[in-house]
């Protein structure tokens, strides 16, 4: 018996690890794009002028393949099993990645980037349905915070990667994934999903998440919870240089810099609001103050006239700190939906919202061309968390959920035990 228990914990831990992992990969991928932005773009011969727009392009084609592979991923992890979308995601990443260091236009550079995209997107959400339905209900929230906590580390090895060769930069980060995908050999199915593949319940089904009003406005503000914080990383950080020429900043502000110590203040964050919501047995209470919370870090951002490089660090890592419910936000929606439809749902819920920068920086340069840098961030950052607010107010408690149930046609769920 005790050997079996200790089998299972150590079954459980490499799990949790391997996890984690994947997601250190996504987010290094993730965010070395906004580390060597301005390199391999002047490299490739990109003007000057057309850096910020040209990025910003580069950057959305990439949020474009994370939106399609969601959808993707998600779909077959209902329908086919978690493991395989982890092999899957993790090969199609690590290949794009080679091909990106070896892009010489910038035509070629945004076609691999949605490549990348692609595969990326089945990582986190895959992992976190793993985790969440393999620990009990009462620790999976400290599971999902691991995942998060060593995760957002890759943005840190990003920043150090992307000091030197853009190139080199992404061969690193093909590399990882390869090494990745031989670590997940020693992986298992999750119990509830065997559960579910012998049922005749319907597998995978998007449409589950749209032909039923209740499913879908919960999945709409499962999304729109998260937006704030890709709007914090995406463009307030990743267009640092050019918010610190409005704030009339000394020098250049880097990137690269703000992104490194955003991601470290969001490791720390997720680990606070992963006690807090164990703490307060509340994940919608968690949220709720770590968004107001970001309100107010980034009016301090906004409004720091004359910015240096050292207050620009210290703003980047308090900005980070206070979106630090990445883990948080991801656990809730894995718990609002049934095991048939649950790795779509925590696949694309993520996937759309980093997507979700694309209409958040259209509308955001919109407002740039008619009320500048400063006055367009302040507008689109309040529109978002009271969006945000909105969304959470619609959505139930879900700490210690029980996750052992399904999703059927009708407008009430019902237990693995039910279904035929």
């Amino acid at each position: 018996m005790t050997n079996n228990a200790d089998k299972l914990t150590k079954n459980v831990i490499f799990l949790v690890l391997v996890a984690a992992l994947g997601y250190f990969v996504d987010i290094y991928d993730l965010v070395v794009f906004s580390v060597i932005r301005l390199k391999s773009l002047h490299d490739i011969g990109v003007p000057e002028a057309d850096m910020r727009t040209t990025g910003a392009f580069v950057l959305n084609m990439q949020m474009f393949g994370l939106l399609v592979g969601g959808i993707i991923w998600g779909i077959i992890g209902d329908k086919y099993g978690r493991i395989k979308v982890l092999f899957g995601s993790i090969l199609m990443y690590s290949l794009a990645n080679f091909a990106n260091g070896l892009v010489h236009d910038i035509t070629w550079y945004a076609i691999v980037r949605v490549i990348a995209g692609i595969g990326l997107a089945g990582e986190l959400g895959a992992g976190i349905t793993l985790v969440s339905e393999t620990l009990s209900k009462e620790k999976r929230g400290y599971g999902t915070m691991i995942v998060a906590v060593i995760g957002l580390l890759g943005a840190v090895a990003a920043a150090q990667v992307g000091k030197h060769d853009w190139r080199i930069a992404y061969f690193v980060g093909g590399g990882l994934g390869i090494c990745l995908l031989l670590l997940r050999l020693g992986t298992f199915e999750s119990g509830m999903f065997k559960q579910v593949e012998k049922s005749n319940v319907s597998k995978g089904n998007m449409l589950m998440l749209f032909n039923n009003w209740g499913r879908f406005s919960k999945y709409l503000c499962c999304i729109l919870i998260g937006a704030p914080l890709w709007y914090v990383v995406g463009i307030l950080i990743t267009q640092s240089p050019e918010f610190g020429k409005a704030l009339s900043a000394k020098e250049v502000l880097n990137p690269g810099t703000g992104i490194m110590y955003s991601y470290i203040g969001i490791a720390i964050g997720d680990i606070a609001a992963g006690l807090f919501a164990q703490f307060t047995k509340s994940r919608r209470l968690t949220m709720l103050v770590f968004l107001l919370l970001t309100l107010v870090s980034t009016f301090c951002y906004l409004g720091s006239t004359g910015i240096t490089t050292e207050k620009f660090i210290a703003l980047s890592f308090f900005m980070g700190c206070t979106v630090g419910y990445w883990a948080t936000f991801v656990t809730i929606a894995s718990e609002q939906f049934g095991t048939n439809i649950r790795s779509t749902v925590t696949t694309t819920v993520p996937n759309f919202v980093r997507g979700a920068l694309i209409p958040i920086s259209a509308g955001f340069n919109l407002l740039v061309v008619h009320y500048g840098m400063i006055k367009s961030g302040y507008i689109m950052m309040v529109i978002l968390t009271v969006v945000a607010l909105l969304a959470l107010s619609r959505l139930k408690e879900s700490f210690g959920k029980d996750l052992n149930y399904v999703e059927t046609d009708g407008d009430e769920p019902v237990g693995h035990a039910n279904v035929a």
